[in-house]
């Protein structure tokens, strides 16, 4: 594992433990050539997945970006970071399973988007805003309404 402070290319675990949601393994490091000390968590991949975007252009599944545009959602709002990182979990370990090597932004915002309904509605709605492009405040109300309506029913 390369150093991210020097760049050197050799380090000693000094501790590995599993993270809370039990998906990934933490590993403190310390770098044989400047003695920092760093953490890497390692994960499960179970295959490569590609997304496919909707003007067709393709990239890696990146869970790191996933996670971030999720916890932008929810930010400032009464959501723990092990939700998040569960939600973000769940999402690629379907997507991994599912036997697809090429699966649509669409099928993962989809995804987001019931995972968050969830888990908090004010998220639900930041995370939908952006999803679904809305451009004026009218977008804002009607969905809102929706969620609103959505929530009495239920």
């Amino acid at each position: 594992m390369r150093c991210p402070f020097c760049g050197h290319d050799a380090s000693q675990v000094k501790d590995s433990r599993p993270t809370d949601d039990g998906a990934a393994i933490r590993r403190r490091r310390q770098c044989e050539g400047c003695a920092a000390r760093f953490t890497t968590f390692e994960r499960i991949q179970l295959r490569e997945l590609t997304v496919v975007k909707s003007e067709h252009r393709r990239e890696p599944f990146d869970r790191e970006k996933l996670l971030r545009s999720v916890s932008i959602a929810a930010r400032k709002r009464p959501v723990e970071p092990i939700q998040l990182e569960k939600l973000v979990s769940g999402i690629q370990r379907q997507l991994e399973t599912s036997g697809d090597a090429e699966v649509s932004a669409k099928r993962i915002g989809e995804m987001v988007m019931d995972g968050l309904k969830g888990l908090d509605s004010v998220a639900y709605i930041r995370f939908a805003s952006v999803y679904r492009d809305f451009s004026e405040a009218r977008d804002f109300e009607e969905f809102a309404g929706s969620v609103e309506e959505a929530g009495r029913e239920g």
